[in-house]
């Protein structure tokens, strides 16, 4: 194994705190890994992790020589990737918004694996916070503001949002005109899963955000729970757009206070600093960006 494949093996190891995670993520036999690491240490003639059996970090060493290490397999990725960035080859780790990504991302998955056939993907849903270094994920779909500042992000898309409730929830509670009239209202709340704290529903003014907690005598975590509760009449929601368009066009569904729509959510793919020039990383955030486009 080269200098640098061993490298990347002790850079991943760091990473996922553990040779067998490293392992997997690379594709190779543990005690490849465990023997590629002990060749590195005899090389340098330094210790350069911690090993127990439960806990893997580095030494001061270690960690000075995995920064440099980050640094020189950045030169190296942004080397070949100017030569094979339009053919990128490997297993590409993404964390995805779910309903987001079965909406505009897996009907489009077929003609993206026909165009990259040596690209792989393993997909993982959600919306909580994700140490993408620790966990191997190389880059994540959300919808918000990015709250990381240690990661690089590429906005694709702002989304619009409407107001919405469901014909039997407006038959007994009223169609509000004014967001006054929303005293004596209910809201289905989704709860942040960072804060533990609903959400505010947010209501454009003129060229101002103004925020309002509406009660509820229901909570959830989850958007599909989300949507079915506000089609069950048991409160207002506020919703991208897509989420609800065939309710809407439909009937089923119906926006309330459309004259002050919520401000529009944006869409960012967000990916650690150490991996921007992975040439998998640019394809599929190329990718995304040119989705949200058309």
């Amino acid at each position: 194994m080269d200098r640098f494949d061993a490298m990347r093996v002790f850079t991943r190891i760091v990473e996922r705190r553990s040779f067998t995670a490293a392992a997997e993520d690379l594709g190779m036999p543990r005690a490849t890994v465990t023997h590629t690491l002990q060749q590195l240490e005899g090389r340098l003639g330094t210790r350069l992790l911690n090993r127990t059996t439960r806990h893997v970090s580095p030494t001061l060493d270690g960690e000075a020589f995995y920064q440099r290490c980050l640094r020189l397999l950045a030169d190296v990725e942004e080397a070949e990737g100017a030569f094979r960035a339009t053919n990128p080859k490997g297993l590409l780790r993404v964390d995805v918004h779910g309903t987001l990504a079965r909406h505009f991302l897996f009907p489009a998955l077929p003609d993206l694996l026909a165009r990259h056939p040596g690209l792989e993907l393993s997909i993982s849903e959600g919306d909580r916070l994700v140490d993408l270094v620790r966990e191997g994920v190389d880059c994540v779909l959300r919808v918000g503001e990015p709250r990381d500042s240690a990661l690089i992000g590429r906005r694709v898309a702002l989304l619009p949002q409407a107001t919405v409730a469901s014909p039997a929830y407006l038959e007994r509670f009223g169609m509000p005109a004014t967001l006054e009239a929303l005293e004596g209202h209910q809201a289905v709340n989704f709860v942040s899963s960072s804060t533990g704290r609903p959400y505010p529903f947010e209501f454009t003014v003129g060229e101002e955000t103004r925020r309002l907690t509406l009660p509820g005598r229901i909570s959830v975590t989850g958007a599909d729970s989300f949507t079915a509760a506000a089609r069950l009449g048991l409160g207002l929601i506020q919703v991208p757009r897509y989420h609800l368009a065939a309710d809407l066009a439909a009937g089923t569904m119906v926006e309330v206070l459309s004259l002050y729509p919520p401000p529009a959510l944006p869409v960012s793919v967000l990916y650690p600093q150490n991996r921007q020039l992975s040439p998998r990383v640019r394809v599929f955030v190329d990718w995304v960006a040119a989705l949200f486009r058309a």
